[in-house]
């Protein structure tokens, strides 16, 4: 499933007044802050720096960030009023109610770095002991059947059928990498290599910390590169994977375990709990060969070196201290450039979150989230989907059979607001307060049963797959809805008090964004009911495609750092989003707004005020590190052409500024698809 939501990095921001009545603050946190712009660089040449340059001067990136932007500072915030709840869930004695117990017992048990720095690898002692008696390449199946959430060898997992988007079956996809990605494992650069040999220097010191001689560390060390590196290779890129044609395989489980042979199909999926398992989804057949001919070629001494590695990689940032300042010694700092560990509050935050999201995020609601703001929310989700509809029915080149086939699907977009109706039950998950790593490996194994148990059952529309405190906001084309969770649902992106222009810039842009993916090149291949189907008539396809090459063309220009340019063919649907959602949040602010005498403010018209909401929107810093990590497995672009890029197609943008033909932020050839 993860591969086919569309995720904004910390990016929808609705307004929340009930926020403020609740908790008490009286901080003004407007929509245009005219404090974050450098007035003193023409509009009209860079429209980001014109917006964002005081933000950037006075927003240093915090040692224990990556990067920095309005953003992350209301993540960071956001973590505050959780930290709040946590801390008073975890005292033990009192009513506490059964929700607040198990999210503060993980807590207190995460919290208590003495007992986890006593314990050391104790707790993996059994797994480790485990792979140690292996005697033969046969019995890796049941050892990865037991390392459910490790990625190792593999993901599997389940998900909606692309051609029968009322079921769930079974899928099996690439995976098996310590690397975020297998481009870092194949490409030749200078920068790629020096990464290539810190991570070959970091599985050394891994197995040290095991217990290993340096001399057997750096053997096992060059086992591991070598078999995810053949993994990488058999691996798909991240721009194919963009095509959702090809992932779908549908096959038998006698297909799949004829496709890698050496791997015991039949004990995995018996060991799992799938005995009766007859077919699945194989995402990457070409994949699953690459594996294949890794358990046949490697023996077995490599492969329980590659074993011991995931198993430590997925678990070091749980145990003591030792393995958790390695672990962000390599991801950390050299990876993304982060100068130091966040605080253990916020790690253990972190950790509620991802393993007990919507235990927290009830709490979270009833503290944060008032009706009002969903009725906000819902009403100018309802203006961007009209003038969505306006934009599709006036479209010249589209033909009315398609254009019927788009309203379909637009009528039938889902708005999931704040929270889910119906709460995530586990009270079937113990939590114990003194045994943190026992707590993840515990909820990792609940998930990974709730994810199988869904498979051949009928698809939950109202399950959401991302928690009620994310600072994140989604659309799914295989549920076909758009997805704004409580936690985003916060100032100061978007500011009741503040004059519409802005807050239609900011937040109705990212509602465009939201429902322009629907019809992205990726997008697009969805019904409305979520099915894998092509609606379209061959011309109007080919029309499309005309457009969206206008904008990969443009995008592929930027430069992101060094000599590194974007991927434009890997951010095409991300750049298609932003473009066709600012043009529609326009068209909404203008049907909002258009009986009223509207009037300039701190200086700025009405129309200059849409753009530079949406220009301080973007408003970041960010470390080199992680500019070349984005460069190569972030489908968005960096923040800068967000707004430059977009900016630079709208003939609304150069009226607003009277910028002259031939600007940098009026194109020539301008780029339209929505």
């Amino acid at each position: 499933m993860q591969r086919n939501i569309f995720l904004l990095p910390a990016l929808l921001l609705l307004g929340m007044a009930t926020l403020y009545a609740q908790n008490g603050a009286a901080t003004h946190q407007p929509v245009l802050d005219v404090t974050s712009m450098d007035t003193s660089v023409d509009p009209c040449a860079d429209f980001y720096t014109y917006s964002c340059g005081g933000w950037m001067k006075k927003n240093p990136i915090p040692p224990d960030q990556t990067r920095w932007s309005a953003y992350s500072k209301l993540q960071d915030d956001n973590n505050a009023i959780l930290r709040d709840i946590l801390e008073g869930a975890a005292k033990p004695g009192g009513a506490r109610g059964a929700v607040k117990q198990k999210i503060g017992d993980y807590y207190a048990a995460c919290m208590d770095e003495p007992v986890i720095d006593a314990a050391g690898i104790k707790p993996l002692n059994a797994d480790l002991a485990r792979i140690e008696k292996l005697n033969s390449k046969q019995g890796i199946a049941d050892l990865v059947a037991d390392m459910v959430g490790d990625g190792v060898l593999f993901e599997f997992r389940s998900d909606q059928d692309y051609k029968d988007s009322t079921q769930v079956i079974a899928e099996a996809d690439q995976g098996g990498l310590g690397l975020p990605d297998r481009d870092f494992y194949v490409k030749e650069d200078a920068k790629s290599k020096e990464l290539r040999t810190a991570y070959v220097a970091h599985l050394q010191k891994m197995f040290e910390l095991l217990g290993d001689q340096p001399a057997a560390a750096a053997i096992e060390a060059q086992a591991v590169m070598r078999i995810e590196t053949a993994l990488a290779n058999g691996s798909l890129t991240r721009v194919e994977r963009r095509d959702p044609q090809q992932l779908y395989h549908r096959m038998t489980d006698d297909q799949l375990a004829s496709l890698s042979p050496a791997f015991r199909w039949n004990g995995y999926f018996t060991k799992v709990g799938l005995p009766s398992l007859h077919s699945l989804n194989v995402q990457t057949p070409e994949f699953f060969k690459a594996m294949n001919a890794e358990l046949e070629k490697e023996d077995l001494a490599s492969w329980k070196s590659y074993l011991r590695w995931h198993l430590v990689h997925t678990n070091a940032p749980y145990l003591s201290s030792a393995f958790v300042n390695a672990d962000f010694d390599f991801f950390g700092k050299t990876l993304l450039g982060t100068e130091q560990n966040q605080p253990r509050w916020k790690r253990c935050v972190t950790y509620v979150d991802n393993d007990l999201g919507e235990a927290l995020g009830q709490a979270y609601v009833e503290k944060t989230f008032g009706p009002d703001a969903k009725q906000r929310a819902q009403k100018m989700v309802d203006e961007i989907e009209a003038a969505m509809q306006s934009d599709i029915q006036a479209l010249p080149w589209m033909s009315p059979v398609t254009k019927e086939r788009a309203l379909e699907k637009l009528h039938a977009i889902a708005n999931k607001i704040g929270y889910p109706d119906k709460w995530r039950d586990y009270s079937a998950l113990p939590i114990a307060r003194d045994d943190e790593i026992g707590n993840v490996l515990r909820a990792r194994s609940f998930e990974f049963q709730r994810q199988l148990a869904k498979i051949g059952k009928p698809v939950d529309r109202g399950e959401w797959q991302m928690t009620p405190p994310t600072v994140n906001a989604y659309y799914n084309p295989q549920v076909n809805d758009i997805n704004f969770p409580a936690g985003v649902l916060q100032p100061p992106l978007f500011d009741p008090a503040s004059d519409a222009a802005p807050n239609y810039g900011n937040t109705g842009g990212t509602i465009g964004h939201e429902l322009t993916h629907g019809f992205d090149d990726e997008g697009r291949q969805f019904d409305a009911q979520g099915n894998l189907r092509d609606w379209w008539t061959p011309e109007d396809a080919k029309q499309f495609e005309q457009r969206t090459s206008c904008i990969s063309d443009q995008y592929s220009q930027y430069v992101i750092i060094d000599d590194i340019k974007i991927n434009s063919k890997l951010t095409l649907g991300e750049d298609v989003a932003d473009l066709g959602g600012l043009i529609l949040a326009y068209v909404a602010w203008q049907g909002e707004t258009k009986n009223q005498k509207l009037q300039s403010l701190e200086g700025f018209t009405p129309e200059q005020r849409f753009f530079i909401g949406y220009g301080q929107s973007w408003c970041s810093n960010s470390r080199d590190e992680i500019s070349r990590l984005r460069a190569t497995v972030d489908p968005h672009s960096p923040e800068k052409y967000r707004t430059n890029g977009v900016v630079s197609n709208m003939p609304e943008f150069q009226q607003a500024f009277h910028c002259k033909a031939g600007s940098a932020m009026v194109r020539e050839n301008r780029c339209r698809v929505w």
